[in-house]
């Protein structure tokens, strides 16, 4: 029974003696040969003390992301030079969820078991890579979005870059790290224009790089919005880097964002090669944080020159003007002038003919005047007189009639005057039986007593 369950000493090997075996045999099969892979990196490690790189590489099933294959990988030596130069000239680090075609050869180790030897590592294939996602980009962008956004040639016609900016650009909204140096660059241009330009500015600080954050600028834009912020323009900035760092600003719904902002959006990522897709739906597009900065000084400056060439202009129209009007008046002058001169010798002819008139005539002129005052005189005498005799006929006449109507007179031609309470009554209406009454006739004055009132019927003195 137990020699069934035992096997004898003699049939077993080292486990060194297998692994060496395993080894000379792969040897003999991979010796000298190199592979082109395409792969996903992960758990890469690097320890700079040595320069070296630890890694894994996988394959993940297209549908389900499951991993189909994974092996260990490093590299050493001129394969971390070729790693070096891969992240210069892509800007891509090379970290960990990365897709990338790398030369390998395969190593086995008795003491470290399977393992690829990184050899070289193609620039072009992760290029290609970025240009895909950002082709594919902007062709979703076009067609998920015909209302802000469509291609014309091989110009993109956004919203934003439709807009046009005000005649002075003051108040901004910046979008920027706090701590970038392009930021910095950007305040100092602005704040040392030589024109003495005065901006307003509101900072909605937040990291710019690295393409997870692209939600974190989408959000601060918002905020700009929000605000109710009468903003010229809304600036997006950040400094130079690696092209792995412009990702970000290949974005689809950052770029979607930019597009369709209702507010100027001036870029100055600090780049100097290829345009972002924020760049090419943004309004205005620079190089650079200073470029942005000058190009918004330029767009003032074009103003304010405008302003003093109409100022220029107005001053030569007003010259001008005064020019004409000082001729016009001379004109005038001349003919008023002239004018007056005429009017003066025809005045004065007029004054030296009536003077010879007045000279040789004065004594017929008063002779005459003369006769006529005595005429005057003679009829003022003749009227008078006649005048004078007709009024006192007149007032004789009204004389004689006073003394007819005078109250005296009356009396003495039997008639009476009846008084009551000294007064002269001409009705009998306020006069009561009982009542004491004056009679007044022309030489004698009768106190009497009312004893009856009756109506008299007029007739007894008709004629």
């Amino acid at each position: 029974m137990e020699d069934h369950l035992f096997l004898s000493s003699s049939n077993s090997i080292k486990l060194s003696q297998l692994t060496g075996h395993i080894q000379h045999e792969l040897e003999n099969v991979f010796a000298k040969q190199t592979f082109w892979v395409i792969a996903d990196v992960t758990n890469h490690t690097y320890k700079s003390q040595s320069n070296y790189h630890y890694f894994e590489l996988v394959e993940k099933d297209s549908g389900s992301s499951r991993i189909t294959a994974k092996i260990a990988g490093r590299a050493w030596g001129n394969a971390s030079l070729n790693i070096l130069n891969f992240e210069n000239d892509t800007g891509q680090k090379f970290r960990n969820d990365i897709n990338v075609l790398i030369q390998v050869s395969v190593q086995y180790s008795s003491a470290f078991g399977m393992h690829l030897n990184l050899l070289d590592i193609d620039t072009n294939y992760s290029l290609g890579l970025f240009e895909q996602q950002r082709k594919q980009n902007l062709e979703r962008l076009v067609k998920e979005n015909p209302a802000f956004i469509r291609k014309v040639g091989e110009q993109y016609i956004t919203r934003n870059n439709s807009i046009s900016f005000n005649r002075v650009i003051q108040k901004l909204a910046i979008v920027s790290s706090e701590t970038s140096a392009g930021y910095l660059d950007f305040k100092h241009t602005l704040d040392t224009n030589p024109y003495g330009y005065h901006f307003e500015i509101d900072n909605y600080f937040t990291l710019v790089q690295g393409e997870v954050n692209a939600a974190q600028i989408l959000a601060k834009m918002v905020d700009a919005f929000n605000s109710n912020s009468k903003y010229d323009a809304l600036i997006i900035i950040r400094g130079g880097g690696a092209q792995i760092d412009f990702l970000i600003f290949d974005n689809y719904d950052l770029s979607r964002a930019v597009a369709k902002f209702p507010i100027p959006v001036i870029t100055g990522i600090g780049h100097q090669k290829n345009e972002t897709i924020v760049d090419l739906m943004a309004n205005t597009a620079t190089k650079t944080p200073t470029k942005a900065a000058e190009f918004i000084i330029a767009h003032n400056r074009l103003f304010e020159e405008s302003i003093l060439s109409t100022q220029k202009m107005m001053l030569i129209k007003t010259l001008q003007l005064l020019t004409n009007q000082k001729e016009r008046l001379s004109q005038l002058k001349n003919a008023t002038c002239n004018s007056t001169k005429d009017l003066l010798h025809k005045y004065e002819r007029n004054i030296l003919n009536l003077s010879g008139s007045v000279l040789t005539n004065p004594r017929i002129i008063l002779s005459n005047k003369e006769k006529d005052l005595t005429n005057i005189i003679i009829s003022l005498r003749s009227f008078n007189k006649s005048y004078f005799n007709n009024q006192r006929g007149q007032i004789a006449h009204f004389l004689s009639l006073a003394k007819m109507m005078s109250p005296q007179n009356i009396l003495n031609k039997g008639f009476a005057i009846v008084k009551a309470n000294d007064k002269i009554l001409s009705k009998s209406n306020d006069i009561q039986e009982g009542d004491e009454l004056t009679v007044i006739f022309s030489e004698t004055e009768i106190k009497t007593i009312v004893q009856s009132k009756s109506a008299y019927n007029e007739r007894e003195f008709d004629l």
